[in-house]
């Protein structure tokens, strides 16, 4: 449980929303119930969100918010003070956002951290709280959903004794888990590996791993530099944020550490020139940057319920896929459905990935500092894909639909927007998703 229960023979059943005189009682038991159902759903967030007339609860489920049913109104107060008291959070302070942390005891015996977050609103304090699952996150490479050539490239990287490889994409791609996979690959009693997260998402053991605080002043660079005292053989940073901490880390690199880090850019050439903006001097990127991964999480189809469609050549080629790669005039893509094993078609969620190594040709257009799109050219000389190419790869492979890849990725050739594009010619009759009153009987 969130916190021991005072009697040991009480239920986990929730109980009545009104009983007596709205006692804790209804709270203890409903908030325990809702943190377990988040774990079971593989939720990653919970919202709770106060309005004036209404209460709403959401959990965030394969990266989309779906609604929860809501508790009365009268409760309001009474939840956020429980969450507050398990976050160890002054509960009289509602005038100023608090951050805090608690663990929750699952039935079954086994322990997770949450990391609460509070914000003062119109109606009362918006709560989210994050879940911290290291049991649910996926720790080998091979099944985050890289191509078989693209993880032979990162696999040769982080195999070498030094040099930095940057994992990068929005929040939420998954480059925490990305970086975590890796380093259990790399986690032996030969090597001394040393983390610096804000905070540390994954538990791993035979890793040292240090959480940022900010009011006693525990920086990435402080933390950095303590690390390079602490004969380290592999350093990961949670995020470079700043020319001090990028410089700390490339000196680490060019000094016979193998380091990792996560960036926030679109693709992977712009990850250069992201780093090159921050400061950091050409020649010190050239030398110790090796690889680069950008990615992003698509939805899967449910195996279930998801059906087959024939698509022309031409949508193929509108939507970024190479001519050539298809021989035939049309090619079979899923769509989503929906039914009882999955939430709109869909069930989890997997990797595109767009792998780049810093070649010498690549090196040489740093030192030039050369703009996104000449590296960009320059990588797709080499054989390097695009993030839209990765995503119509898994639909070709009946992994997602041509929707999903359309939202979540960028055809950088096209000066339109094909998203649009497609959507109007699915307007004019080419299904690519069926509701389930629409699908066959």
């Amino acid at each position: 449980m969130a916190n021991p229960n005072p009697n040991p023979n009480s239920s986990h059943d929730p109980a009545p929303a009104h009983r007596g005189g709205l006692d804790d009682a209804p709270v203890v038991h409903w908030v325990q119930q809702l943190l377990e159902q988040a774990v079971s759903l593989k939720a990653s967030d919970l919202h709770f969100e106060p309005y004036e007339h209404h209460y709403r609860v959401r959990m965030r489920i394969d990266g989309e918010l779906r609604e929860m049913a809501s508790p009365p109104m009268a409760l309001k107060e009474r939840l956020a003070s429980r969450i507050k008291v398990l976050s160890r959070l002054d509960i009289a302070e509602k005038r100023l956002p608090q951050d805090g942390r608690m663990k929750l005891l699952l039935s079954s015996g086994r322990e997770l951290d949450l990391r609460v977050s509070t914000l003062p609103t119109l109606f009362g304090e918006k709560l989210v709280i994050r879940i911290l699952d290291s049991a649910q996150a996926q720790l080998d490479l091979n099944r985050l959903g890289y191509e078989a050539a693209d993880l032979q490239r990162l696999l040769q990287a982080i195999r070498r004794p030094h040099g930095m490889v940057l994992m990068t994409g929005p929040t939420g791609s998954g480059k925490t888990q990305s970086l975590y996979a890796c380093l259990n690959l790399l986690n032996t009693a030969e090597l001394n590996i040393a983390t610096v997260e804000d905070p540390c998402e994954i538990q791993l053991p035979g890793i040292n791993q240090v959480n940022v605080h900010g009011k006693p002043g525990l920086t990435f660079a402080i933390a950095l530099r303590a690390f390079l005292r602490q004969d380290p053989d592999v350093l990961m940073v949670g995020e470079v944020r700043d020319l001090e901490t990028a410089n700390i880390a490339i000196q680490a690199a060019q000094t016979g550490h193998l380091v990792l880090s996560t960036l926030h850019t679109n693709d992977a050439p712009s990850t250069l020139v992201r780093l090159r903006n921050m400061g950091t001097a050409s020649y010190n990127i050239a030398a110790s940057v090796t690889l680069i991964t950008a990615q992003r999480l698509l939805r899967c189809l449910c195996p279930k319920c998801k059906e087959s469609v024939n698509l022309p050549l031409a949508t193929w080629l509108q939507a970024g896929l190479p001519p050539g790669w298809l021989a035939a005039q049309s090619a079979p893509a899923f769509v989503p459905v929906g039914c009882g094993h999955c939430h709109k078609g869909f069930s989890g969620r997997t990797g595109i990935f767009q792998v780049m190594p810093v070649s010498l040709a690549m090196q040489a257009l740093i030192l030039q500092e050369a703009g996104p799109q000449t590296l960009a050219e320059q990588a797709r000389r080499e054989g390097v894909g695009t993030l839209r190419l990765a995503g119509l790869q898994k639909v070709l492979q009946g992994i997602t639909s041509l929707n999903e890849v359309l939202a979540h990725t960028q055809a950088p050739e096209l000066e339109h927007d094909p998203a649009q594009s497609l959507a109007q010619e699915i307007a004019q009759g080419l299904p690519l998703a069926r509701t389930p009153t629409e699908a066959k009987p």
